[in-house]
């Protein structure tokens, strides 16, 4: 049976269109809304075809359903600020820290290079690393092996094809995998230094790395 008010008394049926019409924000004006609804229809209910109890129990079930649902919705709520919480100072100790993430670049000056690295999804017999200058010309290619799967980071000593040192500068690497005639999909990883942390406009922690920019904690691939 659901909840109807068939009276002709004119300050119920007022009152009754009242509460129809007015929007609820919360599980409580809903519930006192049902509550209002409920008594109505107690008091004006044909007496040969009274409410059952079955019935009564099913719209109060369901009522309660409604706030459960909202005190959930505000737990998960506040469980999920927490949590952005955490990890904004989880993502505090990695200031200061070099990080592997996707990316081709190698930096060299010093008599020293960053580290440059790869990311197979599944093992390799055969990698190669190529490394070029600003204007694509191949400065030195280097026979890696076979690799596993997973990350795996290396150095460039910096020496060009003839051994002489490469300029200072930035340099591409590009990685080619594979197993027996498979070519396989091989992610370049270059290193960065998280400088600090920062908010995204959505609330998520973001990583400046500087020069390269931010990322997001799930794009690092280790941490050096």
């Amino acid at each position: 049976m659901s909840i109807a008010v068939n009276v002709n008394d004119t300050t119920s049926a007022s009152s009754t269109s009242s509460i129809s019409t007015s929007s609820t924000s919360s599980s409580s004006d809903l519930q006192s809304s049902f509550l209002t609804l409920l008594v109505a229809q107690l008091k004006n209910q044909d007496p040969t075809n009274p409410l059952e109890n079955n019935e009564l129990t099913s719209q109060l079930a369901q009522i309660s359903t409604l706030s459960g649902i909202e005190k959930l919705n505000t737990t998960l709520g506040a469980v999920s600020g927490q949590l952005t919480s955490n990890q904004q100072v989880q993502a505090t100790t990695l200031i200061g820290h070099g990080v592997m993430i996707p990316g081709t670049k190698i930096l060299a000056g010093s008599e020293a290079t960053t580290p440059f690295g790869v990311e197979l999804q599944q093992a390799a017999d055969k990698v190669t690393a190529t490394i070029t200058d600003s204007s694509g010309q191949v400065v030195r290619t280097i026979d890696i092996g076979s690799l596993s799967a997973g990350v795996h980071t290396f150095t460039w000593d910096g020496s060009t094809t003839d051994g002489t040192a490469a300029p200072d500068g930035a340099y591409n690497v590009s990685i080619a995998a594979s197993n027996g005639s498979t070519q396989l999909v091989a992610q370049p990883l270059n290193f960065a230094l998280v400088n600090g942390v920062t908010n995204n406009t959505d609330g998520s922690t973001l990583l400046d790395l500087g020069t390269y920019g931010t990322t997001t904690l799930d794009e690092i691939r280790q941490i050096i």
